[in-house]
């Protein structure tokens, strides 16, 4: 509502997005950049992606609205909600109140929705880097390349489920209820969570809703309990996981309360995953609560839910149940409760998993011990029916006091002291699995122990519970170490209501179950309590504990960490530390290690080597991924709590007396751990020596450095041991370089960079070749070089110089020999990473790369690319050129694709499997050029000229044809422009630099077509590019090429001119080979790249001139080209520019006349096939198909000349009729390709769809296809002639079988003809007058045959529909020369009557009204329209007398039908008709009307339906009476008319014979109507008959007089007696006729 100030408007732009929604951008600007803005460049001060949002939000707008237009309802719709989430993401963003953490997710949100969008709707890909669009600038190609294709490895990340239970809805239970929750794998069938919803329902007497929970009325604390899963690990999501839900009910029986169970929900996680498809996203969801059937059955009733085993439970009889929403939570747990504050807030219960999570986090400290109560056996003790038992458990210290509050029902519930099992119904064998945890402090575990008490609930007598019986355990042995996690069976001891515990020693002195019995051989003969042998009671426990053991060795670590007090038990204990179980060692890691080192200062000769190997172990124990997150611990020990300054010198004489003995010793499993240990061996060193270098000011440094000099060199022997025949050895080698990388960072803070640098040079040098190891040892070994170019020391220049060359030379072997191709490339990605980001000068390191690599990396590809190339041939996408230029050494990378092992299984047909390593090496490729200069490439072929000169042929072939491949192989998605257009630009520049070399070396003397032929090819497949035509792009997109990289098709257009005119005297080695391929890039809707090939077609034609005299080579090759480029979508309305400039050039030559005549027929062409590419679009109608197919189809015809081309055509309009049902059209189509057939044996070769056979055969199957379309148009006449033919053909050859059938199919013609009724069709005239209108159509007329039943005004709905932009004409006028040429569409449409040019149609009254009009409207070429005038004064008294009409007729080109429903007008023909003729042909017209429809009333094809004739009938009669004839006897019967026009004599007695005939046939047509009336149609009827008495009364009182007065003027007139006696007998027979076969007795 504020609007802002004029100053605020000009620093803000306003973008509408969608309606109602606009995008504000403020921009903030420094007054310098105001002052000088030429100057400064404005930048706005906002977050990339908020830009970048802004500008993608413009651009889907108007992909939006036409989403719409285009009916893609279901994507307008999701748009829309993407776009306004967009909008905001983008407003949260801009107002800047966010953490940094939620920033990063709102950005990831955007990122997300931009992608989809992008994606959905055809638009570019954008590469990402940390949710920001990358600048191809600043990274490297190999980089860019990676962004798509990345390893996807990712760090495992934590995942939370929030449980919110909402409601609880039940109508069975009358008392409190508690409701458990629980997270079920039915693969392992245990649990893996265990919580309890604080949701203890309280009922209230009096509620009107009974059994209804609803939070605000009910519960004095809110039903709402919020839950939350913790640590839930991706393999956690993986399984088969169920929401289990348990229903307690507290049942009141008499004086106590009782826990009995109701009923179970379940649901599953994996239809949760299915609901919420995005992260945050809270759910609603409904769960059944079932009942069990048999309580017996209770403890698995969850399983018989999820097994759907219905006869266990029983479904509630409503949808009563709980309701509860999940939220699927991702992340550590500090940052979720960062990012839901709101969640945190409320009273939120964390679950923890049972036992560990698959990573152990340092300082994770927990303590739980989970008790189950499984089943127990019991005793009916003298009862006559089962017990109820109820058990009580007790934690209870070695002083006899209960724990307090150690006993926990679940997350959610308050502790408490001790805990009453549910009770299952008169049951002696109860099965509860019941299971909580007991929270027990760690200095109170040592001496505790578990009481269980067991009392039968009686629901009679006095209502109370009897003690009958105990059991226990203590919860930790003699030995220190807890229960296991196992089940437990304890004995059951008698006992009743007066026996005390007081004294628990009484109890605990006694063996508490079988194993504890064994261990006590010598018990006393007399017991406190009794065991009852017959009773027996189960438990299962699961300890989850970081600081107590279940382990008996983990008494030895407690004894090594207490070693000063058994020194003599030291070697014993350090040699069994490996035994011990490493959840231990990493909670006492510290402890650990500062024992280790004490030792080794106490006496290295004596504990040193055992020292050393438990060191190795511990450092390998936290390779182990549980244990991965303690490294940052071990590290922290390292720089902030190490103390050994002397441990360096016995560590590396360790570490290199392991290394000496590996060429020895046969079982190397010690010396792989030591080698595997090496990173943290060297940190240890390193420290070591830093602690004693600063205790003694730097004494010993030379020492120091000659130890590791020494180290280095057994490092070095070690890798240049023989290892093939020793695959022990090869895994010492493989785990020494693995670890070898990780060792340079510690090298650093004691030694220079390039001190580090010759180290690594020297070990990666003694490395064998590829020649001499093995497969395996070869990927460990480029593995190791890999991590080497990735460390920090190769980010140095001083140490990349020194480094590079051992690292190239070993890609080189590896490329040479095409040996594990997916990791060389990887380092070569990384090494044009470190590079492209080197603020340093690169030229020598490049130029090095140059040298070692660019050859073999183009043959590598071409490898690569001939594979792909082989899979791709079905897509007709091989270049044929490239296997016949390069031999390609197929049989090492095939042997390589068989037995990789860094691929796995590599399945060779699959292409899929080439793409990243072809994709890899492309970018790999393109890095390299991208990097190289001038400078470089004159380098490279200096280098090549200095060898030989082969050599720089064979280095042009490869790289022309690795840059075909990447323009006609799909490396990159169509949707990654980015990536295409970096390559396009690359390409370009590299033709630049190496199109000298060409003319320099394979020039004159020295051509080579081969290889200009490939330089050629390479130019135009580049120009053609289908991602370099700007032209489709929005004009924003345009502008951003343009500006970044300009218009590279023009650029390559240049240095292909430019290469053409250097050809010189060699330029008819591609005349007329390069005249189609040249056309291809003329084609391009660019005009300056036009005008730069318009100098080469006219050299071209100019040279084949000279040589032959003409250029008919460079005609027949251009006219080949022009149809399949256009119809592969090249070319556009703008090839008149292009072929004017080529005539202008033309007329300065000798040849002109020829060359005129050639560019106006290329011209013609050009504009039928855009004419026919616009109308054969898929969204076209029919008939502009058709159309645009017939006009190309005559062109080639009668213009070209070209046989296969028109008869190609003429299929293809026969199959748009047969499309069009149009069967008739497609009869007279193939007649034409019939005609150009005879009837003889000569051979005719597989075409089309037609077979290998001969002429006279391909002529018979036409003939009979072409009878079988006319029958079903029903043209029979037509069919008639084609049988003579045939029947002919067949009586020639003696094939009287063949003969016979065309006998009968002609004579079944004839029987249709005289049976079968056909619909008269309309005819229409129509004018298409505008420039916007096709070529074929534009400003010319013609007339179509309608549809059966169509009418004028069905017609011009569906010409306007084809034509949506036309603009209908109100008027028959034509138009003028404004209206031809204007940019519009005009449409004229109106009828027209044809008139039959057949002079021998049959008139006989005997041949039948059918046969007869079909001559009528058949075969006509001619057709006429009438326009109405007065001419001179109108008649007041009768307008009839001066009513003239204007009749136009029509002359086709061809007549109708044809091969078309359309036939254009050839010309006009234009005659004015007097009111006399007019009155006549109206007559006769309606009386052929009349004729018509009673002939078809008669022979019953009506079906009773008689309302058509009544009306005609209705019509004439009523008009005759009222009008109509009596007006045309009025205008012209007149003696005044007949004196005064003597000339119109025989005109008046015509008219009056039709008058006569017409009421004969109306007499006819009424006898016909009343044996078909419907009784109730009777008065109409009898209306009809008096009205036609009137009509031919006044017609017969006129006719009298109207003869005598005609005989009076031609004898006054001097008229011939003959004429007299014509007219005479016309007169009468006029008369005769209109009495002549009526059936009423009123006209006998």
């Amino acid at each position: 509502e504020n609007f802002p100030t004029q100053h605020e408007i000009e620093t803000c732009s306003v973008f509408k997005v969608l309606e109602g929604f606009y995008i504000v951008c403020n921009f903030y600007f420094k007054m310098s950049d105001l002052i000088c803005p030429k100057e400064k460049t404005v930048v706005p001060l906002e977050d990339p992606i908020i830009t970048e949002t802004t500008s993608t939000l413009q651009e889907w707008g108007v992909l939006w609205k036409q989403l719409y237009v285009k009916h893609k309802v279901d994507l307008f719709h999701k748009l829309r909600h993407v776009m306004n989430e967009l909008i905001d993401l983008r407003r949260q963003l801009i107002q800047g109140h966010l953490a940094q953490d939620q920033t990063r997710e709102i950005k990831r949100h955007i990122t997300v929705r931009l992608d989809w969008g992008n994606e959905h709707l055809g638009l570019d890909l954008v590469p990402r880097k940390e949710f920001e669009m990358v600048d191809q600038d600043h990274i490297s190609v190999s980089e860019l390349y990676k962004l798509r294709h990345g390893d996807g490895c990712q760090v495992p990340v934590q995942h939370h489920l929030f449980i919110n239970l909402k409601s609880f809805t039940y109508n069975t239970i009358s008392e409190d209820a508690d409701v458990f929750f629980s997270l079920y794998d039915t693969r392992d069938n245990k649990q893996i969570r265990l919580l309890h919803a604080q949701s203890t329902l309280y009922t209230h007497t009096g509620h009107t809703q009974k059994g209804h929970i609803h939070t605000q009325d009910i519960f004095p604390q809110p039903l709402h309990e919020h839950v939350k899963e913790h640590d839930l690990s991706s393999k956690d999501l993986k399984r088969d996981l169920y929401i289990v839900t348990h229903v307690i009910r507290t049942a009141n029986a008499l004086l106590f309360l009782l826990l009995r169970p109701y009923g179970c929900a379940v649901l599953a996680m994996s239809d949760v995953f299915h609901t919420i498809t995005d992260l945050k996203e809270e759910k609603d969801f409904v769960l059944k609560v079932y009942t069990c059937n048999n309580e017996n059955e209770w403890f698995q009733i969850h399983e018989n839910i999820i097994r759907k085993s219905s006869t266990k439970y029983s479904a509630p009889s409503t949808n009563y149940g709980l309701i509860i929403s999940l939220q699927l939570l991702r992340g550590e747990l500090d940052q979720i409760r960062r990012e839901n504050q709101a969640v945190f807030s409320r009273a939120l219960a964390i679950t923890r998993k049972l036992g560990f999570p698959d990573v152990i986090m340092p300082g994770d400290t927990r303590n739980d011990l989970y008790l189950t109560l499984e089943r127990g056996d019991f005793e009916r003790g003298g009862k006559s029916v089962q017990k109820n038992i109820e058990v009580t458990v007790y934690v209870l210290y070695a002083d006899g006091d209960t724990l307090k509050d150690c006993i926990s029902l679940g997350s959610g519930e308050p502790n408490t002291s001790e805990h009453r099992s549910f009770v299952l119904y008169h049951n002696n064998s109860p099965r509860w699995s019941e299971m909580i945890k007991l929270p027990i402090p760690i200095d109170r575990f040592r001496g505790s122990h578990l009481r269980f008490e067991f009392r039968h609930c009686s629901t009679k007598d006095k209502g109370e519970k009897k003690l009958f019986g105990f059991s226990f355990t203590p919860l930790m042995r003699e030995d220190g170490t807890t229960l296991s996690d196992e089940s437990h069976e304890l004995y059951v001891y008698k006992c009743d209501e007066n026996t005390t515990f007081s004294n628990q020693g009484l109890y605990l002195s006694m063996p508490c179950c079988k194993e504890d019995f064994n261990s006590c051989p010598n018990l006393p003969s007399t017991l406190p309590f009794q065991r009852n042998p017959k009773e027996t009671f189960w438990v299962s426990t699961q300890l989850c504990s970081t600081k107590l053991t279940q382990n008996g060795k983990a008494m030895d670590l407690l004894a090594l960490l207490n070693w000063k007090a058994h020194p003599d038990k030291v070697l014993d204990i350090l040699g069994q530390l490996r035994h011990i179980n490493g959840e231990e060692i990493v909670k006492f890691l510290r402890d650990v290690l500062d024992t280790l080192f004490c030792l080794l200062d106490d006496n290295t000769d004596k504990y040193g080597p055992l020292v050393f190997q438990s060191l190795v172990f511990i450092i390998n124990l936290l390779r182990d991924s549980r244990f991965y997150h303690f490294r940052p611990v071990m590290e922290a020990y390292i720089q902030n709590h190490f103390a050994g300054a002397l441990a360096y010198k016995e560590l590396i004489r360790c570490l290199k007396w392991y290394m000496d003995r590996s060429a020895e010793v046969v079982r190397q499993d010690h010396i792989q751990e030591a080698m595997r240990a090496l990173e943290y061996l060297l940190k240890f060193i390193v420290q070591s020596r830093i602690l004693y270098s600063r205790a003694t000011c730097g004494m010993e440094e030379e020492l120091f450095r000659a130890s590791i000099q020494e180290l280095f060199q057994s490092i070095r022997f070690v890798l240049s041991l023989d290892s093939r025949s020793s695959e022990t050895l090869v895994f010492t080698q493989a785990a020494l370089l693995n670890s070898f990388p990780d060792i340079f960072d510690e090298l650093l803070q004691m030694f220079t960079v390039q001190e580090v640098a010759e180290y690594v040079r020297g070990t990666l040098g003694s490395m064998p070749s590829t020649v001499d190891i093995g497969q395996s040892m070869d990927v460990v070994k480029l593995q190791s070089i890999a991590r080497t170019v990735e460390s920090r020391l190769f980010f140095f220049p001083e140490s990349r110089s020194i480094l590079l060359p051992v690292v190239l030379h070993h890609i080189h072997l590896h490329l040479r020999q095409q040996r594990e191709l997916l990791i060389c490339s990887g380092i070569l990605t990384s090494i044009f990473s470190i590079i492209n980001t080197s603020e340093s000068s690169v030229q020598e390191e490049v130029e090095m790369m140059v040298e070692s690599l660019l050859d073999v990396l183009l043959q590598t590809l071409l490898s690569i690319m001939s594979k792909s190339q082989s899979l791709e041939t079905a897509r007709g996408q091989r270049c044929p050129q490239c296997t016949a230029e390069i031999t390609v050494r197929d049989s090492p990378l095939l042997h390589y694709m068989k037995k990789i092992r860094f691929c796995n299984a590599w399945n060779l047909t699959d292409m899929e499997v080439f793409l990243p390593v072809q994709g890899e090496y492309v970018s790999t490729l393109l890095s390299l050029l991208r990097q190289m200069t001038e400078v470089h490439f004159h380098h490279l072929l200096n280098n090549f000229h200095s060898k030989e000169e082969l050599k720089v042929r064979e280095f042009l072939l490869k790289i022309f044809c690795v840059f075909r491949n990447l323009m006609k192989l799909t490396i990159f998605p169509r949707d990654w422009s980015v990536m295409r257009l970096l390559t396009s630009h690359v390409i370009v520049v590299t033709t630049q630099y190496l199109s000298p070399a060409l003319h320099k070396n394979f020039s004159e003397a020295d051509f080579d077509f081969k290889v200009w032929n490939s330089f050629f090819s390479l130019t135009v497949l580049y120009i053609n590019q289908p991602s370099l035509q700007l032209e489709p792009l929005t004009q924003a997109k345009r502008k951003k090429v343009l500006d970044k990289y300009g218009d590279m098709r023009v650029m390559m257009a240049y240095e292909l001119f430019s290469m053409w005119q250097k050809l010189g005297e060699n330029k008819p080695h591609f005349i007329p080979g390069m005249m189609g391929p040249f056309l291809g890039v003329t084609l391009v809707p660019q005009s300056e790249v036009r005008n730069i090939m318009i100098p080469i077609f006219h050299d071209m034609m100019d040279w084949e001139q000279r040589q032959n005299g003409n250029f008919k080579l460079v005609e027949a090759e251009l006219m080949d080209k022009l149809e399949s480029m256009v119809s592969d979508g090249k070319g556009d309305g703008n090839h008149r520019e292009l072929f004017g400039l080529l005539l202008e050039k033309i007329e300065q030559e000798t040849w002109r006349e020829t060359g005129i005549s050639f560019v106006t027929s290329v011209t013609r062409l050009m504009e039928r096939l855009l004419d026919y590419r616009e109308c054969m679009k898929g969204d076209e109608m029919e008939n502009k198909k058709i159309g645009g197919s017939s006009n190309l189809m005559n062109f080639y015809k009668s213009e070209m000349n070209k046989e296969e081309m028109y008869i190609r055509y003429i299929h293809k309009l026969c199959d748009l009729h047969l499309q069009a049902e149009d069967y008739t059209e497609s009869a007279f189509t193939l007649l034409l390709y019939w005609e150009l057939l005879h009837w003889e044996d000569r051979p005719l070769r597989e075409f089309l769809h037609y077979p290998t056979q001969s002429e006279w055969q391909r002529k018979e199957g036409l003939s009979r296809k072409v009878l079988h379309y006319f029958n079903k148009g029903k043209c029979w006449e037509y069919g008639i002639s084609l049988c003579r033919e045939l029947a002919f053909q067949y009586e020639t050859l003696y094939d009287y079988q063949s003969l016979s059938w065309i006998r009968k199919m002609e004579a079944a013609y004839y029987d249709n003809i005289i049976e079968q009724q056909r619909i008269e069709p309309e005819f229409f005239r129509m004018g298409f007058y505008g420039r916007k209108f096709p070529f074929f159509l534009r400003n010319k007329e013609f007339v179509c045959r309608g549809y059966d039943y169509e009418r004028l005004e069905d017609f011009q709905q569906r010409m306007l529909g084809e034509f949506p932009q036309a603009i209908a004409m109100q008027h028959p006028n034509q138009p003028d020369d404004a209206l031809l040429q204007s940019d519009a569409q005009y449409l004229q449409i109106y009828a027209v009557t044809p008139v039959s040019d057949i002079t021998d149609v049959p008139q006989l009254e005997r041949v039948p009204e059918r046969i007869k009009s079909f001559y009528r409207i058949n075969n006509v070429t001619r057709f006429h329209y009438d326009r109405p005038f007065h001419k001179g004064p109108k008649d007041r008294e009768n307008e009839f007398r001066s009513l003239w009409i204007e009749r136009t007729t029509l002359i086709l080109s061809r007549p109708l039908p044809g091969i078309s429903r359309w036939a254009e007008v050839e010309r006009r023909e234009l005659v004015e008709v007097s009111p006399l003729e007019n009155a006549i042909y109206v007559v006769e017209n309606k009386t052929q009307e009349l004729r018509t429809l009673i002939s078809q009333y008669q022979h019953r094809q009506h079906h009773g339906n008689i309302n058509p004739l009544s009306m005609l009938l209705n019509g004439v009669i009523d008009a005759a009476v009222n009008g109509g004839i009596a007006r045309y006897q009025e205008a012209f019967f007149d003696k005044e008319y007949i004196n005064s026009q003597p000339e119109d004599t025989e005109r008046i007695a015509q008219l009056n014979d039709l008058m006569q005939e017409q009421v004969h046939i109306l007499g006819v047509g009424l006898a016909v109507h009343e044996k078909l009336v419907h009784p109730e149609m009777r008065p109409l009827h009898k209306k009809l008959i008096d009205q036609f008495h009137m009509m031919r009364a006044g017609l017969h009182q006129v006719s009298g007089s109207t003869c005598s007065s005609v005989c009076v003027c031609a004898r006054a007139c001097a008229v011939s007696v003959n004429i007299q006696s014509s007219l005479y007998m016309w007169s009468n027979r006029g008369c005769q006729r209109a009495t002549q076969g009526s059936t009423l007795p009123e006209a006998s």
